[in-house]
């Protein structure tokens, strides 16, 4: 992710802000027993912010790969280059 550009990284960052604040209110609720309904709410959120900050990321690493194939790479000692095999298998794994 450190080639995604600043605007999208402050989105991103910012997304997974406000998941943490919802999982905190999820936690808060849970501790002092709230309704079921309002907990498992809170938590869809939660679980929502959290799913399109990864789908962020991932398109995000995907622009980069189209934008530039050949610094697309299978090494594994490459810590910036994601191939697109392991972007599916990110993208998968959100889904």
């Amino acid at each position: 992710m450190s080639s995604a550009d600043a605007e999208t990284q402050r989105k991103i960052a910012n997304r997974l802000k406000r998941a943490q604040g919802q999982l905190g209110a999820v936690i808060a609720a849970v501790e002092r027993g709230s309704d079921c309904r309002a907990v498992v709410t809170q938590l869809a959120a939660v679980t929502s912010a959290l799913d399109k900050a990864g789908f962020q990321i991932i398109a995000s690493a995907m622009q980069d790969c189209l934008a530039d194939p050949a610094s697309e790479t299978d090494s594994a000692t490459d810590t910036d280059g994601v191939s697109m095999a392991e972007l599916e298998k990110l993208f998968l794994s959100l889904a």
